[in-house]
């Protein structure tokens, strides 16, 4: 602004005010109105250079987790959370082992540990879309009041928006807040650790693909391998086919798997390829045990508020730990969002029972006629095994040094 002004007081002055002719004083007239308008549009320029200045390129990865605030979901929130190199936009909180509202609390919570009050928590509905499935009371109880955990009050405040009306927004790309204006463009991993509730209304929501997403990680489902119904005691029906997270709600599953992520895509002008599902399911992460070796090491090594919480979460499982009966579910999720190098996968087609005795069940379509259902393009790449070394290594050095492996 000083070099402009000095500029036109030196043309100005350059000028014998006795000399000046009608030509003279029309271009000197020209240059004021000129310099005037330069000077008046230059704040509106410097506006456009801050405004772009907001949005620099992040070279982060992009995080939003959808949880159902389980011991194991707090623990994989705790790993992203330990990551330089990963940026959580937001958490949205699902009906499951928790309830919405206590479990959002204690992300709250656990936010505040990390020193990450800013980051926004949404909560979803209370209940599945159909019917009343739900996790053991004991397990509940236990994940809405984390018994022997230490988690400091929670500094930020849980958002009035529902988890959904969010979700469909960032899937369309389409928020409009300061924060949100931020991350405008820049396309997000979605890593859906609970039952798929939240998902598959926030795809009811909208009509065109999820171009805000890049790929979408699912813990759960089994498929060459039992169910874990059994877990909290005889399983329901006799269910011995379902893992717990398509159980709570197979009606929001088979949408998500049986077209909702993909029919938008499939049936756009454009035909706009839908970002792809990674299923984590009992196959992988039953190859990666949380044995007394791991829980010892966490313990002897936790230095930083995160890894210490970690350790409490584990020292509150050590009887099942113990007994071989603990394994890195959600987080191993979490590290494959990140390092999808430590899983084996086949892309196959997938759909998910409904029917009461083997809800949540994961059928693998295979490309053939199955019942009345036409042949099945692949929909997911599916997890059937996975680097239990390599998953320890950059867990554990994530919480304790919170930086990226080399």
């Amino acid at each position: 602004m000083v070099s402009w002004s000095f500029s036109l007081l030196a043309a100005a002055h350059s000028y014998n005010i006795c000399d000046v002719t009608n030509k003279n004083a029309a271009v000197i007239a020209t240059a004021g109105v000129t310099g005037i308008l330069l000077l008046a549009t230059m704040p509106f320029a410097a506006d456009l250079r801050r405004e772009a200045s907001v949005v620099p390129p992040d070279p982060a990865v992009h995080v939003i987790v959808d949880t159902d605030a389980g011991a194991d979901d707090l623990m994989a929130i705790a790993f992203l959370l330990s990551r330089g190199d990963v940026r959580v936009e937001a958490i949205t909180v699902v009906n499951g082992v928790a309830h919405v509202k206590p479990g959002a609390q204690n992300i709250l919570r656990l936010l505040a540990l990390a020193g990450h009050s800013e980051i926004p928590v949404y909560a979803g509905r209370e209940r599945p879309l159909t019917g009343s499935a739900e996790f053991p009371a004991a397990w509940r109880e236990a994940a809405d009041t984390l018994p022997g955990v230490t988690l400091p009050r929670a500094a930020g405040a849980l958002q009035s928006e529902p988890a959904a009306q969010f979700l469909a927004k960032r899937f369309a790309d389409t928020l409009h807040s300061v924060r949100a204006h931020r991350v405008r463009g820049q396309r997000v991993r979605l890593l859906a650790l609970g039952p798929l509730t939240n998902i598959a209304s926030a795809l009811d929501l909208t009509a065109t693909p999820p171009k805000g997403v890049s790929e979408m990680v699912v813990m759960g489902g089994a498929i060459g391998v039992p169910g874990n119904l059994s877990d909290g005691g005889p399983p329901p029906n006799g269910n011995t086919t379902a893992e717990w997270n398509m159980f709570v709600d197979p009606v929001a599953a088979a949408r998500v798997f049986g077209g909702s992520w993909n029919a938008a895509a499939s049936t756009s002008v454009k035909k706009v390829p839908a970002p792809e599902i990674r299923l984590v399911p009992l196959d992988a992460t039953n190859q990666v045990p949380i044995d007394s070796a791991f829980l010892a090491r966490i313990e002897r090594e936790a230095r930083t508020p995160l890894a210490r919480f970690v350790a409490q979460v584990l020292g509150t499982n050590r009887s099942l730990i113990a007994q071989r009966a603990y394994f890195a579910w959600d987080p191993l999720a979490a590290v494959a969002l990140v390092h999808p190098e430590i899983l084996r996968t086949r892309c196959l087609a997938i759909g998910v029972a409904r029917e009461a005795h083997d809800a949540g069940r994961i059928i693998e379509l295979q490309g053939e006629l199955h019942g009345e259902l036409p042949p099945q393009a692949p929909n997911a790449c599916v997890a059937v095994g996975a680097d239990a070394q390599a998953f320890y290594r950059i867990f554990l050095g994530a919480l304790e040094t919170g930086t990226p492996p080399r």
